[in-house]
Formats: C-alpha cells, sequence, structure tokens
C-alpha cells in the first residue's frame, strides 16, 4: 500500500463526514496521521468546526458541553 499524501488525506477526511470509509481508507488516514502533525491538526481542527457548526443549527452556540 503507498502511503497518501497530505492533499488525499484531507479529501478523506472531508469524505468521512459523508459516507463510511473502507478499512483500507481508514488505515491509510492513521497511518499517515500517526506520522503528520499538520494532517492531525486539520482534522482535530475539522471536528471542531462540525461541531461548532452542529450547534448553531440546534440553537446551542453559547453552550460549553
Amino acid at each position: 500500500m503507498r502511503m497518501m499524501n497530505c492533499k488525499e488525506v484531507m479529501r478523506l477526511m472531508s469524505e468521512r463526514y459523508e459516507r463510511t470509509l473502507s478499512l483500507r481508507e481508514q488505515l491509510s488516514l492513521k497511518v499517515h496521521t500517526a506520522m503528520c502533525m499538520g494532517c492531525t491538526n486539520y482534522g482535530k481542527h475539522m471536528d471542531v468546526l462540525r461541531e461548532a457548526a452542529a450547534r448553531l443549527r440546534e440553537g446551542r452556540a453559547g453552550d460549553e458541553g
């Protein structure tokens, strides 16, 4: 299996919210993010933004948890 580059990883990080990733894709993400702090941070930021957007939709923008 070839190592994914950062651009491919970012695409998969976005797609994981829209569909279930294959086992191979999940493994590729784990391997890449274990070695790439930039993509790890990108994934964390995406999670935070997604949660914030969900809170806004639900009208809980000021809630802490």
